[in-house]
């Protein structure tokens, strides 16, 4: 493994209840906050309403920012800076999942930069810090709780790009399971998805002496396999709802990458998609990993047999390493095909049509990308062929 530097100061508060925790920590940075908030779920399940008595007891000015997109789009980031600085916010609290927090990391930093949030997401412009933010998560999938990533989505011009700083860690995250209890069930399956992406994306990569690490992974995609389909029939089991929040969280909070790269190459397909057809996160990513896999497997596969007779038990009596690692792919196919998630990109009513303009943003950065096996946009125009 590589030498590593490991720093992560998100305070975090799992478990019921834990939103009187709020109490504690929003007196300490001052007395107005940008409440910032999705489509009004949490009005519906009475976390809105929980949040607001506990601001108005401690007497916060409260201004608010809602409607954040599935995929967070730089339009609304930008609306949250305008406050941020038009109304001298001393705070922001993130309530809902993985966009809501990614939106709110690029308020937070927009809002104390000379520079506008897209140079900065665009690596025009370095993040100089930001307005300290935390987060109530209401859905297990990206791990944005206790990460500095964001995803931002510049709709105009049809990009999507991942982006993070040193800024841009919630200063605490409150995750109750209780509050996940009303995530419809295809949102449930795509957070899965997205969990067990996370966990692969790290999975693979070159470096020897990952002995750990690749343990701690191989524990979260079992784990979530096991108790998915649990999860799945019946969406207010509390100890279910938080075995999958806190594997969420761990599959990107940087515990198990220590020492490592892993490989990315199917999130940059994936937002390339979605920045195109805005199609939710986790179904691209159950549509385009089984492919980016079949695709990558000459690159390492050792790294694919470990992982299918680890994870998905495939017997490797009388297989060549390659057929034990193909068959490893096929199981991960169907178990998200048990679950319901899309596999063919025409679930969204993309054709082939659409693939020229997606190659075209996976290397808008770079003409290459991904870590364990480099891709160039010939590549992406492959697999997403494939995944036709």
């Amino acid at each position: 493994m590589q030498n590593f530097n490991f720093h992560n100061p998100t305070k975090l508060y799992f478990g019921k209840g834990q939103l009187t925790q709020l109490r504690e920590e929003l007196p300490r940075y001052g007395s107005k906050i940008l409440l910032v908030y999705g489509g009004g779920s949490i009005k519906r399940n009475g976390l809105y309403d929980s949040t607001l008595e506990i601001l108005n007891d401690l007497n916060m000015e409260v201004f608010e920012l809602n409607g954040v997109e599935p995929n967070p789009r730089l339009s609304t980031a930008r609306k949250g800076v305008d406050i941020c600085q038009k109304e001298n916010i001393d705070f922001i609290l993130a309530v809902g999942g993985g966009s809501t927090i990614d939106c709110t990391k690029a308020i937070a930093v927009g809002a104390n930069s000379d520079s506008d949030i897209w140079d900065i997401i665009t690596k025009k412009s370095e993040a100089q810090g930001a307005l300290p933010f935390g987060t109530v998560l209401t859905l297990a999938a990206t791990g944005s709780e206790m990460n500095p990533g964001s995803v931002i989505t510049n709709w105009e011009t049809k990009e999507k790009h991942g982006w993070g700083s040193p800024f841009s860690f919630p200063v605490f995250s409150i995750l109750d399971p209780e509050n996940t209890f009303t995530v419809p069930r295809d949102q449930t399956v795509y957070g899965i998805v997205d969990i067990m992406s996370h966990a692969l994306e790290h999975y693979f990569h070159h470096e020897t002496n990952t002995l750990l690490q690749d343990r701690m992974v191989e524990g979260i995609l079992k784990t979530v396999i096991e108790t998915a389909p649990l999860l799945l029939d019946d969406l207010e089991n509390y100890d279910h709802r938080a075995t999958i929040l806190y594997n969420g969280t761990m599959a990107l909070n940087g515990m198990v990458s220590m020492g490592y790269h892993g490989d990315w190459a199917t999130h940059n397909l994936e937002h390339a998609v979605s920045a195109v057809y805005d199609i939710p996160h986790g179904g691209g990513l159950a549509i385009l990993f089984p492919n980016w896999m079949e695709y990558a497997i000459d690159a390492n596969v050792i790294r694919f047999k470990q992982l299918a007779t680890r994870v998905f038990d495939v017997d490797p009596t009388n297989k060549s390493d390659k057929e034990i690692g193909l068959e490893g792919i096929q199981r991960l196919r169907a178990f998200w095909n048990s679950l319901d998630a899309p596999s063919r990109l025409s679930d969204y009513d993309i054709k082939e049509d659409g693939v020229e303009e997606m190659a075209q943003k996976t290397v808008a950065a770079s003409s290459s990308f991904g870590n364990f096996k480099s891709l160039t946009k010939e590549d992406a125009i492959n697999i997403y062929k494939k995944s036709l």
